[in-house]
């Protein structure tokens, strides 16, 4: 894999990936070299990378996209960039490992969808989330119109780009923008916690979560129980599989709850 950028940072602590948005001076606003650099690196995740957790330098996780890098395009041109970022961000929800987005300061425009397309979301108390391409002409380019609804809801998502509605973090996990909230500076903690957990589950699990239950959840309901008991079967006959369930009869394994 070629180097990354200095705008992408990255360090594994165990099994886990730690990448780190790195403009601090523009509040993690997201350019082309950005967005490439993610995709890149989610296309390359180094070997023996169970989950990866994604967050900002300073005090903002991302502001969105970097209106000052904006150059003007035709309709042609617009269609490919925002193309880029769907092809960028797909590497994130479908690539090879789940991806934890630690969440602090703005979570705004391009930055929650970045943030959606990643697969559980801790926000830290000082998260606020907003999508305010619509009090700027302009519309979502990012992914954040199927994501975001799949998220909180079609009429959720319209109110906030039709009124520029603000939402905080604890409101933002009543809706579902989040799966959690910590107390402010204890996010890294927490999802280092979650991430030792999702990197010890069996990575048959983590690719049908990952790869088959979105589709699912897209499908005909005959064609997504049709999937699902493929994947069922599939997951079951692993080796891994076998010997996790052995453990569990043998009453070797911890039961739910303790």
């Amino acid at each position: 894999m070629p180097p990354l950028p200095d705008t992408l940072q990255i360090k594994i602590q165990d099994n886990i990936l730690l990448v780190k948005l790195n403009r601090p001076n523009k509040r993690n606003a997201l350019n082309d070299e950005l967005i490439l650099a993610i995709e890149q690196l989610f296309a390359n995740i180094p070997a023996g990378v169970g989950c990866a957790i994604l967050y900002g330098e300073g005090g903002h996780f991302s502001a969105g996209l970097d209106l000052s890098a904006l150059t003007e395009r035709d309709a042609v041109q617009g269609l490919h960039h925002s193309r880029m970022w769907h092809r960028a961000l797909d590497r994130v929800q479908f690539g090879t490992v789940p991806v934890i987005a630690l969440l602090h300061g703005a979570c705004v425009g391009g930055g929650l969808e970045l943030a959606s397309a990643c697969h559980i979301r801790v926000a830290e108390s000082s998260t606020f989330y907003a999508l305010p391409e619509g009090q700027r002409g302009i519309f979502v380019g990012g992914g954040a119109s199927v994501r975001v609804p799949k998220l909180i809801g079609l009429a959720r998502m319209t109110d906030m780009m039709l009124t520029g509605r603000v939402y905080p973090a604890n409101e933002g996990l009543a809706i579902g923008l989040s799966q959690y909230v910590v107390e402010e500076g204890n996010g890294m903690k927490h999802a280092l916690e979650l991430a030792g957990k999702v990197a010890s589950n069996a990575g048959m699990t983590n690719y049908a979560l990952m790869h088959i239950l979105p589709r699912i959840v897209d499908s005909a309901q005959d064609q997504g129980l049709m999937m699902e008991s493929l994947t069922a079967a599939i997951a079951q006959n692993t080796p891994e599989a076998k010997a996790r369930l052995e453990e569990f009869l043998a009453h070797r394994a911890k039961k739910v709850g303790e």
